[in-house]
């Protein structure tokens, strides 16, 4: 961990962290995405001790991202990944934020903010900028596991010990 604080926000990547990265296309386009069980039930819960938010680069794929953010209740903005470490800095600020990514280009967040976070199965480079890596794949409960450890760590909370969302 960079500095000894106390987070405030949660930022999300969307493809390859809350879903499998999969594009899924037919003769008209993109048309889906997978996203994993388990994501929205643990952000619930974290959400009683940070704001949480999502980001997503895929202007041909944000309408479908929207759609799933905005059923779970929270927010997302179209920020490409070049200017996120700028974006998150101007509306967060970096020394507030948690970021959970696996791109290739997420590494440059990862090293700005207090506390960051790769899947698994994120690129080489983006494992080795991430404070903490997660067991599971993408798309495959990795924010679930990231949550219960972001609570454990940052806010001594064990999520065995929650009984309602």
């Amino acid at each position: 961990m960079k500095k000894k604080l106390k987070p405030k926000f949660f930022i999300l990547d969307v493809d390859g962290v809350i879903t499998d990265g999969t594009m899924t296309y037919d003769a008209k386009g993109k048309r889906y995405k997978i996203f994993g069980p388990d994501d929205h039930d643990s952000l619930k819960v974290l959400k009683k001790y940070m704001q949480v938010y999502f980001v997503s680069g895929d202007k041909k794929g944000f309408q479908i991202s929207k759609k799933r953010v905005n059923d779970m209740g929270f927010k997302i903005s179209l920020v490409s990944a070049m200017d996120r470490v700028d974006w998150i800095d101007e509306k967060f600020g970096l020394n507030n934020c948690i970021y959970i990514g696996d791109g290739i280009f997420d590494y440059l967040v990862m090293r700005k903010v207090v506390y960051s976070i790769a899947p698994m199965n994120a690129l080489d480079h983006v494992l080795k900028e991430a404070n903490y890596v997660t067991k599971r794949k993408s798309g495959d409960r990795a924010v679930a596991e990231a949550v219960i450890h972001i609570l454990k760590f940052f806010f001594k909370v064990t999520f065995n010990k929650i009984e309602k969302i």
